[in-house]
């Protein structure tokens, strides 16, 4: 079962709603969310449920013991929590694809989501930055939770630990959660689904073997790169934005997932921006980078962007977009931050966009010749032209999807709120439009859903 479809908006949801707020205890209500969570996972393949009651079974052993016994005792089972959780997804992630039996198993949806919660939490255990968790009902939810089960944000225990245990839905939460449910779907079903459409005219598709890119110009594969960030962008930051604001309704703050990424000036600043969840969860919990000192640091950024790729597949795509991103962050690290915020603004901004470009068109071609054939169009090494007659079809065809993906990129929205909120006429009018525009966005995101419609692109990994 996807967010992005009607199914869930307008039946699953609603009824889980119902049966949530027609109980009143916190552990009645996690009870039923957990129910609903299992339905939620077990709705493409009931084997799903499995491997996450595996993984939630374990972990909140391994997390009691590690939280009440110290030195060696604990550093091992740490050791065995991370070997095991890594394990599990290695071999539904790499093992079983390229074996036999491979057609009867897939990947089990989330799992590369709720293993890096459970990594997390054990690390958290193990710093005694959280009490473990003793009530196995409680674990259970924190990792079976459906709002973040699919498509993240990775959210720690230490951020919604205690609303496990006391939470309340306050008229606040139920509009601020509708609004942020609302903008994620429209940012998947309006912007992410057309642009994904504009990109797959202009290079092709896995499917078939990206036939459209061999004939595509210089201009043609720039423009592809960027509607491929832009779409990746609207993408996962929708369904983040989905998931939070469904998390916001039955009490959870997951926090902000993006923070407007696009505006960035530096590839390190872009990655303090971007699946902010993610980036940092590799950051403080696979990378020390205590034991980088200095400029050193850059060797640390380098690995954690190169296992950032490994967690998306083996495919030497993601090996090469983590490992070209992370060159950038351990170069601009070497070079430091005072000197990089000496850089001018506007070349600031044209430095990053390229790279980012780039790197972005590289995470689309997962087959190695068309990723080298998209490599030799951007420098019109391919023995295609400049520009070419389709791409400006596919361009001017698009063009106010473009310029509308570039302005919903950028913080305009937050300043405009910001502004109506200095007087309190202006404030009450904003949220009266606010509550129109709700409405509205939801009945436009449901309608493009209803014509058009493409998986969110993790699962496509």
């Amino acid at each position: 079962m996807l967010f992005a479809d009607l199914l869930f908006l307008y039946f699953f949801l609603p009824v889980c709603l119902i049966c949530y707020f027609l109980t009143r205890s916190t552990d009645t209500r996690n009870i039923v969310l957990i129910i609903f969570s299992f339905i939620f996972c077990a709705w493409g393949d009931p084997k799903w449920v499995a491997a996450l009651l595996i993984s939630a079974v374990m972990n909140y052993f391994t997390g009691r013991f590690i939280g009440e016994h110290k030195g060696i005792s604990g550093k091992l089972t740490l050791a065995f929590a991370i070997i095991f959780d890594i394990g599990l997804f290695g071999l539904y992630k790499y093992i079983l694809p390229v074996t036999s039996a491979a057609s009867i198993l897939t990947m089990p949806l989330g799992l590369g989501f709720y293993t890096l919660q459970t990594i997390s939490y054990n690390v958290e255990c193990f710093r005694r930055k959280v009490e473990p968790e003793r009530s196995f009902i409680k674990f259970l939810l924190y990792i079976s939770f459906f709002a973040k089960l699919s498509a993240g944000p990775v959210v720690r225990y230490s951020t919604i630990g205690k609303e496990l245990t006391d939470r309340k839905t306050t008229i606040q939460d139920f509009s601020e959660g509708f609004t942020k449910l609302s903008i994620g779907l429209c940012k998947k079903a309006i912007l992410a689904n057309y642009l994904a459409d504009a990109v797959h005219r202009l290079f092709g598709e896995k499917s078939d073997g990206y036939a459209a890119l061999s004939s595509l110009s210089v201009l043609g594969c720039w423009l592809g790169a960027a509607m491929t960030m832009l779409w990746l962008y609207f993408d996962i930051s929708g369904y983040c934005d989905i998931a939070s604001g469904i998390g916001r309704i039955f009490g959870f703050h997951f926090g902000e997932n993006f923070n407007y990424p696009m505006v960035c000036k530096s590839i390190r600043d872009f990655m303090d921006r971007w699946f902010i969840s993610l980036t940092s969860f590799f950051k403080d919990h696979m990378i020390y980078t205590k034991l980088f000192a200095g400029k050193m640091k850059g060797i640390a950024y380098l690995l954690g962007c190169v296992l950032m790729g490994l967690w998306h597949g083996l495919d030497l795509n993601f090996l090469i977009w983590g490992l070209f991103l992370g060159i950038f962050m351990m170069t601009e690290t070497f070079i430091g931050k005072k000197r990089m915020k000496k850089m001018p603004s506007a070349a600031a901004h044209i430095y990053t966009k390229l790279v980012l470009i780039i790197s972005f068109g590289m995470f689309y071609f997962n087959k190695l010749p068309a990723l080298v054939g998209f490599l030799k169009g951007l420098i019109g090494l391919n023995g295609n032209a400049f520009a070419d007659a389709y791409t400006g079809r596919v361009f001017l065809g698009n063009i106010w999807l473009f310029a509308a993906a570039i302005l919903f990129s950028l913080p305009i929205i937050p300043k405009l709120r910001e502004k109506a909120f200095r007087s309190a006429g202006s404030a009450y009018a904003y949220q009266a439009a606010g509550v129109i525009c709700n409405a509205l966005l939801l009945l436009a995101g449901s309608l493009m859903l209803s014509s058009r419609s493409y998986p969110f692109i993790y699962f496509n990994i």
